[in-house]
Formats: structure tokens, C-alpha cells, sequence
């Protein structure tokens, strides 16, 4: 027996030096999962609502009949959407504002803020710009942006933030936050994608309307961006990149930090 045991010793001393040792030998603990990295905006914006607005919809082209349907916007009638514009490569501008909103959306909640989207998808039909409005004055948003992309002349480039016009009565106590909003919007685009302000409308970037029914209507800080002209070739390209929407989405998240914080 003592042979026995002793042979048993030199046979697993022999196995574990030539790498058989049983599986449960080779086995080893499960990494630690790494401490999570704070994000550069860390909790900037809790307790913060932002409604984000990514203009048009995937499905308003098919539906003429629901999206030319007139609605009141204060100081008119206008269609209760469009189809939006596009680039000349045939990129549309509801795919690139549902791009950049999807985009943004993450970036403001790492942040703290509470994100309402005015459409669940790209594949609807409006909702009309009545809706839309409607949708952040029932979240009470600190403050809302419809994101767009122009379709002017092609020798136009640029972007420009639209603001709300004073219809007294309706408007009143969100004209001058709505500027400030579009102050700090303008800035931070600027800032963060290098494009200049646009050269065929507004001044320094901003232009203030009476005529939009999302700014008309709304009861919330509330503003317009064009991000530049999909109809100008340079523009075009810019709005194409991905890259460049992932600086889109960066920049229009500090601006309305930098306006949710001050």
C-alpha cells in the first residue's frame, strides 16, 4: 500500500508539471469590473427636463394628405408638417435630425437631465408642429430644441438659431429665456463644430420668427437650430459625416448645459 500511495504522489507531481492539472486547478477569479468613469459633464444637469425635437419624420412624404392639413399657429395657418429638404446626394434631413437627437439624447442624460423626444422614430408621420409644441409644455422642459438643416441656395452656407418673436399674450415669459437659450446654442456650435454663422440669413447666427408654429405655441424656453445648409456642397459634406454629427450632438449638449446652468 505504501508503494502505492507513493507512485500515486509521482504520478500528479508528473501530470502538474506538464501542464494536465485538473480544470478546476486552471481555473482563476473573474476580472473586477472596472469602476465606471464619470462622465465629463458628471450630473451638470439633474433634475434638469430637455425636450429635443428632431424635425420631420420618415413617413410625412407618404402621407400628404395628414401633413398638409392646416393648423393654427397664432399669427396663421400653416401645414401641420413637411417633408423636410435633403442633400443633393439624396440624404434627407429627417434621417440627419433623427441622427444628431439620437446622438444628443445620451450625451444630456449622462449629465442627469431627463430627455423627451417629440417622435419615437423615423418611420412616422408628424407629429404636427402644434404636437410638438404641446409635447414640451406638458413636460414642463427647462428647455426645448427643434434641430433642422436648411435648404436654401446653394452658394448659402452656414448655420443660425431661430428664436421666438414677443406675440403678447401668448408668449410673454419665454421670449428672453428663449434668447438666452439660443445665445448659448449659437455659441457652443459655433465653438464645437467650427462652422460660421450663416451668410444668407439672420445676423451673427440668430434670427428671431414669428411665423414657426413649435416656437409660437411653446410655454417652455424654446428654440430653432438650423446646422447648416444641405444644399450647399461643403455643408452637405459636414452633415453627411457621422464624425461630424457626433461634434453636432456634443456641441448642442453644452449649449443648453451652458444655459441650464447659469
Amino acid at each position: 500500500m505504501r508503494a502505492y500511495l507513493v507512485a500515486l504522489t509521482a504520478l500528479a507531481a508528473l501530470s502538474t508539471a506538464c501542464g494536465d492539472a485538473a480544470p478546476a486547478a486552471r481555473e482563476t477569479a473573474p476580472p473586477a469590473a472596472p469602476s465606471p468613469t464619470p462622465s465629463p459633464g458628471g450630473r451638470a444637469l439633474a433634475g434638469k427636463i430637455v425636450v429635443i425635437d428632431p424635425g420631420h419624420n420618415g413617413g410625412n412624404a407618404s402621407h400628404p394628405e395628414e401633413i398638409n392639413r392646416q393648423v393654427d399657429v397664432i399669427t396663421g395657418r400653416k401645414a401641420c408638417n413637411t417633408t423636410g429638404t435633403q442633400t443633393d446626394d439624396g440624404y434627407q434631413e429627417h434621417a440627419f435630425t433623427w441622427d444628431v437627437a439620437g446622438r444628443l439624447k445620451p450625451v444630456l442624460e449622462r449629465m442627469g437631465a431627463k430627455v423627451v423626444l417629440t417622435r419615437p422614430d423615423d418611420k412616422g408621420v408628424g407629429p404636427c408642429v402644434t404636437e410638438r409644441a404641446a409635447i414640451g409644455n406638458e413636460a414642463r422642459a427647462d428647455a426645448v430644441l427643434s434641430i433642422h438643416a436648411d435648404g436654401a441656395v446653394p452658394d448659402g452656407h452656414g448655420f443660425h438659431v431661430i428664436m421666438p418673436g414677443l406675440l403678447p399674450g401668448h408668449n410673454d415669459d419665454v421670449v428672453k429665456p428663449s434668447r438666452r437659450l439660443g445665445r448659448a446654442v449659437r455659441d457652443a456650435y459655433r465653438a464645437g463644430t467650427g462652422l460660421p454663422y450663416s451668410n444668407y440669413r439672420g445676423e451673427d447666427g440668430l434670427q428671431t420668427r414669428t411665423d414657426l408654429g413649435g416656437l409660437n405655441l411653446s410655454k417652455r424656453p424654446a428654440v430653432f437650430i438650423e446646422c447648416g445648409n444641405m444644399r450647399n456642397p461643403g455643408d452637405a459634406a459636414k452633415l453627411s459625416d457621422p464624425a461630424f454629427r457626433r461634434r453636432i450632438a456634443a456641441s448642442l449638449a453644452d449649449g443648453i448645459k451652458k444655459f441650464l446652468n447659469r
